[in-house]
């Protein structure tokens, strides 16, 4: 069973800084892909910064803000956020793709934790 688990959300004031972490944890032989994408209220789901392959790409929403790096020792991504704004606060997901075996890939997201950004 793959589980990820998300901690870093919370309340900060517009300026502020937070950071995400994500633990990827079970049985897995290779992670190829993490990511995180946010979900305001009343909008989809959508792509804030991914990392594969030593390669990043960030939303243009969030370029020069937030930066995504991972420690692959500890199979656990995380999302610097600089200069946070109103507008990014949402639920933030962590999804992570790779290898369960040789042949079966896995795609699976966290559970998501909530970033408010408000004075």
């Amino acid at each position: 069973q793959v589980q990820l688990v998300e901690s870093g959300g919370g309340l900060v004031q517009p300026g502020g800084s937070l950071r995400l972490s994500c633990v990827v944890s079970g049985s897995i032989i290779s992670i190829n892909e993490m990511g995180w994408y946010r979900q305001a209220p009343g909008k989809q789901r959508e792509l804030v910064a991914v990392t594969s392959g030593g390669s990043t790409n960030y939303a243009d929403s969030v370029k020069g803000r937030f930066t995504i790096s991972r420690d692959n020792a500890k199979n656990t991504v995380y999302l610097q956020m600089n200069s946070l704004k109103p507008e990014d606060t949402a639920v933030y997901y962590c999804n992570a793709y790779g290898m369960l075996t040789t042949v079966r890939t896995f795609n699976y997201w966290g559970q998501g934790t909530q970033v408010t950004v408000s004075s």
